[in-house]
This record gives C-alpha cells, structure tokens and sequence, in this order.
C-alpha cells in the first residue's frame, strides 16, 4: 500500500547463508526490508529493540542437533514469539571465482560443521586439498568476492553463489542428501493465529529443582491428554548446577482444549512456563499415521469430556 513502510526482517547473516534463503522461501520476504545479522543473538535482539519486525533463525539440525544459541535466547530476555517455522533442505556446493577449474582447487574453505557434512565427497573428489575454517560458509564465499581470500573454493549455499556472483563447480555435495534444517520466525509477542487444523506449539519449562520424577511430571501433563512432543530436550538456566529447564515442541494449538489443559497442568508442576507461541507446521513427509492422529484429534478429546460430565451429573 503507498505510504506503508515495508516490513524488516532480521536474520542470521552474512548474506547468502541458509537463513537468508529460508527467509526468502516466505512470501512476505520478497516485499521486505533484510537485514542480516552476525549472531542468532543479534537477531532477535534487534526484533526486542523494534528495529525489525520479525527474525529467521534456525532452531533444529537432521544432522547437527538443536542450535543452542537460538534455543537460549528465546527462553531468557525480552518475551518473543515464533509465528512460523521453515523446513530447509540442505543442499551444499562447491563455488569459485569465474574462471576457475576444479583441478585448480589447492585450499577450499567453510564452516567445520558444512565441512564435516561433506567429507566423503571431499575425500574423493579433492583428497590432496587443503581445508580451511571459515566463520560461516557464506564468508568462505564473500572471501572469494571481495579477493581476500586465501583459498581457491568455498563450500556454501547455493544461494551464496549468486549472491556474490561466483561459479558452481560441483553441486549437490553433501553427504546426506536427506539433510534438513528447521528455521523459525519470531516476532514480539502478540495472539498466536487461529488454528489451521495442522499446528504446531513451542514452550519452554523451568523446573524448581532437580528430583526424582522431573521430566516425568512434564511429560505426563501432555501424555494423559494425548499431545504428542515433537522435540524435548533440557537446557542449562546459568543459575547453578542442577538448575534446568525443557525446551519442548508439541503438536497442537493453545487454542484446542487438550493442549491448553496440558499447558495449565504443567504451570502448576513447574515454577514458570514460558509460551512460545502456536504456528502452522510446515509441511513435513512424516506426519505419523492416521489412527495416531484420529487419538489425539480435539474433537475425540471434547468427547471424553462430555462423557465424563455425564458421569457427574448422574446421566450415564
């Protein structure tokens, strides 16, 4: 609309990362403002301080595990809130200056985790090249732009090579071709959308102290009310050994009775409960079967409830 500013996005940079292409895959994008960021940290920080109206980072590795920093940040500071997730598959190539030919490569530079992703075809393809860690893959390849580098190649994002107008000698070169990650948005706190029928919720629970039966108590709140988890891990608070908190994923909507009763019953077993938010899931192939979902359906949940009210009225 003429008159309106367009809306910021924050993510983690430099240009031509993974994040800047999950944060390209979401139509708003293309009508947005990006900034790209140093840390996941920095990130968020500039949607609490309202320079940026919302921030991609990625939060969950297929091969790498959790991202930590991202987990972190979100359950301490200024409240925020994910309002959608991406599921990236993680393609990488080998990039180099125009001109130059894959027998040319002596030294290739990336990130030691893109690296280890791509081993096998390293061994193979250049077993004499020396490598060298970069701070991120997109800096290996802005290296090679800018002619600073010191190394022949870049292992990156394909979107880093057109970003800095490199050359693809080799594409496709990950190990795992299954490889994916998981980004989420965030935004500063507002009402989660209506439910899609096929949501996503993200909430983090600090615990009061470390007993017998801790993680126990939380799982139950969701088993007895049939919310599958879809990611739990603990996280360290910083305040002292044996002080933790849970980093969970459910499936569901804080909207839907079974998942806001679960919600409740874990605020009264854990000292502080901090609601993430509730989003559409992306689409992901492995959604379970239909008898598993049919079991944690809301409307199966109402049922046992209207029953159960029968009972107590002394209708049966």
């Amino acid at each position: 609309m003429p008159g309106v500013p367009p809306a910021r996005y924050a993510y983690l940079g430099p240009e031509g990362t993974f994040t800047e292409a999950a944060l390209r895959s979401v139509p708003a994008a293309a009508r947005a403002e990006l900034q790209p960021h140093p840390s996941v940290a920095a990130a968020l920080d500039a949607v609490r301080r309202g320079e940026a109206d919302g921030a991609m980072v990625p939060i969950e590795s297929s091969v790498e595990g959790s991202v930590a920093a991202t987990l972190d940040e979100l359950a301490a500071g200024d409240p925020l809130m994910v309002t959608r997730e991406v599921l990236l598959p993680i393609a990488f190539a080998l990039m180099a200056r125009p001109g130059t030919r894959l027998s040319d490569v002596r030294r290739v530079a990336t990130h030691p985790h893109a690296q280890a992703q791509c081993r096998r075809w390293l061994a193979v393809a250049l077993p004499a090249a020396e490598l060298v860690p970069a701070l991120s893959t997109a800096a290996a390849a802005a290296a090679l732009a800018d002619g600073s580098a010191e190394h022949d190649a870049a292992i990156a994002a394909p979107i880093a090579a057109e970003r800095y107008r490199l050359d693809v000698l080799a594409a496709d070169i990950e190990d795992n071709p299954h490889a994916m990650t998981r980004f989420v948005l965030v935004s500063r706190p507002a009402e989660p959308p209506l439910p899609s029928g096929r949501d996503k919720s993200s909430l983090v629970a600090f615990i009061a102290d470390d007993h017998p039966g801790a993680l126990l108590e939380v799982l139950t709140e969701f088993s007895v009310r049939g919310v599958n988890l879809t990611r739990i891990e603990s996280r360290p608070t910083g305040e002292g050994l044996g002080r933790y908190c849970f980093s969970i994923d459910c499936e569901g909507h804080v909207d839907e009775a079974r998942v806001g009763e679960a919600l409740m019953g874990l605020r009264r077993v854990c000292p502080d409960v901090r609601f993430l938010g509730s989003y559409p899931q992306a689409p992901d192939p492995d959604v379970g079967s239909d008898a598993a979902a049919a079991r944690r359906d809301d409307a199966v949940y109402r049922d046992a409830a209207a029953w159960l009210g029968r009972i107590r009225s002394g209708r049966t």
